[in-house]
């Protein structure tokens, strides 16, 4: 009885103490079908995880600290439906985001693991412009077609008040991956932005930069060297194993890269019918690319759900030590690539949608000839997303 009792009351304390902080269980699970044919491959069928929403579970809260000000945090951790498996190639306990912050009147600053102002997911993103944002994996997704840098370690974040539904975001982060070096050998990301919600219009300013810090490297192997470069322009399909394996038989220094910029404005207008959504990039780095990226969309209700369709249009060119890679592939260091994506969401629930997709892309130029889904492929989908 005693023991009962005990149980009882630790128990109602627990809830209580759970009930003051105000903690809120949530997440997304989201499985599908997905049939996917990238260019000089074969055609795959898989059971796929994170098609519309990227599945994850996560922890937040908020406490009251008076005179309008409160302190919170955001644990969010990402998983793959089909297998359980962390959903990030980052390994950690909760790769999405891991936030702490405060706000008030004065706004809000946050630290921690977040994500960019452009990277499209996360509470500090802004992004807007793209129907699709980066659902839709690789083929729909803008930051797989773009340029840009999804989730930072070490960042600080501030969020200014409304000012008539323009807000201003600033963002650093003081090592991307790891800040335990000395800070000129720590990679950093700085951002700006402003948002602007007001009724019908949403639109967003961002730019930002990552410096090339810490990428030096002495006695590297050639083949290792260039095969990683090259997979950061889209390039690592067309280097094959026996010309890595060759390359490597030789060895260089490499000075550290340059920063890479990147400028992204976008925007969106409900004419009440539909919702028309517009979104441009020009992102430059010396000795790798500068480059266009282009989105024109449309969302609209139909028949109960939402249908979505978009096109994308990306124009760039190499620079530098990048023209080299291409010269050492043979492929034209000037790139093309078209994309075209549809999608109808059909609410079952408040909290679950039935939803289908396809996608096209095709390259150009340089791109031609890659074997990746973003820039030749095409992909169709179908499956659920459950929030809770």
């Amino acid at each position: 009885m005693k023991k009962s009792l005990i149980a009882l009351a630790v128990l109602s304390a627990s809830t209580v103490a759970f009930a003051a902080s105000n903690v809120t269980l949530y997440g997304k699970i989201d499985t599908g079908v997905a049939v996917t044919k990238v260019k000089g491959s074969d055609t795959k069928v898989a059971l796929d995880s994170g098609w519309n929403s990227g599945s994850r579970y996560g922890i937040k809260g908020v406490e009251d600290l008076g005179n309008g000000n409160s302190v919170g945090f955001i644990l969010e951790n990402g998983f793959n439906s089909d297998t359980g498996v962390n959903g990030q190639s980052y390994t950690g306990g909760f790769s999405r985001e891991s936030k702490l912050f405060v706000q008030g009147n004065w706004g809000q600053l946050g630290i921690g693991r977040l994500g960019s102002l452009a990277g499209g997911a996360q509470t500090n993103n802004i992004l807007q412009g793209w129907v699709f944002g980066t659902s839709y994996n690789d083929q729909g997704s803008w930051t797989k077609f773009g340029k840009g840098w999804s989730r930072l370690n070490n960042a600080v974040a501030y969020v200014s008040p409304s000012f008539g539904g323009v807000t201003i975001h600033a963002m650093y982060s003081n090592g991307l991956v790891d800040d335990a070096n000395k800070w000129s050998e720590n990679r950093h990301y700085y951002g700006l932005g402003l948002k602007y919600a007001g009724g019908p219009a949403n639109a967003s300013l961002i730019f930002e930069a990552v410096d090339g810090k810490g990428t030096a490297e002495k006695g590297a192997k050639l083949g290792d060297y260039y095969n990683k470069y090259a997979k950061l322009l889209g390039y690592s399909t067309l280097i094959s194993k026996d010309l890595i394996t060759e390359a490597n038989k030789y060895t260089a220094n490499f000075e550290q890269l340059k920063t890479a910029y990147g400028i992204t404005a976008g925007g969106s207008y409900n004419f009440g019918v539909a919702t028309l959504y517009g979104i441009y990039q020009y992102a430059w780095q010396d000795n790798m690319y500068n480059q266009h990226a282009f989105g024109l969309s449309v969302g609209a209700p139909v028949a109960g759900g939402t249908a979505k369709f978009g096109a994308r249009y990306l124009i760039g060119e190499l620079d530098g030590h990048a023209k080299d890679i291409a010269k050492l592939l043979d492929v034209d260091s000037k790139y093309r690539a078209l994309n075209i994506d549809a999608a109808y969401e059909y609410p079952l629930s408040k909290r679950t949608t039935l939803y289908g997709f396809a996608g096209w892309s095709d390259g150009a130029k340089g791109y031609k000839d890659v074997k990746v889904g973003q820039f030749n492929g095409w992909s169709v989908a179908a499956g659920l997303v459950h929030s809770f």
